[in-house]
């Protein structure tokens, strides 16, 4: 990344090899995922503004080619995958052949998972984690039977929030354009999906909870829907802000708000430190695998097609959009 003009200006190119500090790692990236913020960042509307150039990618897979001063528990040829750390946002992230990351950011692929599943899942999963989470002090999930409402429900944070919603126990529905892929969110789980365009959309969701109402939603879109999703919530309703892909909300009146007691939360997974992140992972882990769930992929693009890859993301998976960066062996 030469600019901060969008990531279709990205270019494929040499740059020496890294090598890893103490405490930190050296990956062979075997897959490497994509994240809107990836695409935010690169037109300078995310809070990190690294010096250029610089290679983007937050998640990925691959195999420990060197270790670091002071590292001990990691040894080469071991496949980890990257949790939440500065790769791509401060420091080269995984759109890379090599990365360096930290040694404390890294975790083992879950039996049974594929490379893949481990590429895409971590940020994705960490946020929804965060975003269902973070209404309690200490964080907790939200109590069982509880109705988690999820805007576009097919993407990346989207899947990660109805597959988590499913392993607590909480009634989910989802929003998403596309009626095939609300048959796929049905088919992991979603008790209920809807159309965001519906003229009838509150209606038709409060018909199908009756007599309850939406007790928390995971908004990935924000934008018109905002002030539609606030009026779904019941008393002590709760919206974690994730993402703002339909753009900024329009004449919202917070009086909407007030007798309700209705709270709305950001979330924002630099959050975690590596400790946290490793023992939200494990809980991540742990719940997928009682529920026989994991990670959706949506498509996986070869290293020379980033931009169509980033493309593909931009027009709404179902998954995550995945990059091959090296060939399995």
């Amino acid at each position: 990344m030469d600019s901060y003009d969008g990531v279709e200006k990205l270019r494929l190119g040499e740059v020496g090899d890294p090598a890893p500090g103490a405490g930190q790692v050296l990956l062979r990236i075997r897959f490497a995922a994509l994240n809107p913020a990836d695409a935010f960042l690169a037109k300078a509307q995310y809070p990190a503004k690294p010096p250029l150039p610089h290679i983007l990618g937050r998640d990925g897979v691959g195999e420990v080619l060197a270790t670091g001063p002071g590292v001990e528990h990691l040894r080469v040829g071991e496949t980890v995958g990257v949790l939440r750390c500065n790769a791509g946002v401060e420091t080269w992230g995984t759109l890379a052949e090599k990365a360096v990351v930290s040694a404390a950011s890294v975790a083992p692929v879950p039996p049974g998972w594929s490379l893949e599943e481990m590429a895409g899942a971590p940020l994705v999963f960490l946020t929804a984690w965060q975003a269902l989470t973070q209404w309690s002090d200490p964080p907790a999930p939200p109590p069982e039977g509880s109705v988690l409402l999820v805007t576009g429900a097919s993407g990346g944070v989207g899947v990660a929030s109805v597959l988590l919603g499913k392993s607590m126990g909480l009634r989910v529905v989802g929003l998403s354009r596309s009626a095939e892929k609300g048959a796929k969110l049905k088919e992991i789980g979603a008790d209920f999906v809807f159309h965001p365009q519906d003229a009838g959309l509150r209606k038709s969701v409060n018909a199908a909870l009756a007599p309850k109402k939406v007790d928390l939603v995971v908004d990935n879109v924000a934008g018109p829907l905002f002030s539609e999703v606030v009026a779904m919530l019941g008393y002590g309703g709760r919206i974690s802000v994730v993402g703002r892909s339909g753009g900024t909300v329009p004449d919202f009146n917070t009086g909407t708000l007030f007798f309700r007691r209705n709270r709305v939360g950001g979330v924002a997974v630099a959050d975690f430190t590596p400790e946290s992140a490793q023992a939200a992972w494990k809980e991540i882990a742990g719940r997928l695998d009682a529920l026989g769930r994991r990670p959706v992929v949506d498509q996986v693009f070869p290293f020379d097609q980033v931009k169509a890859a980033f493309a593909r993301l931009d027009r709404g998976p179902m998954g995550k959009v995945l990059i091959q960066v090296n060939p399995c062996s």
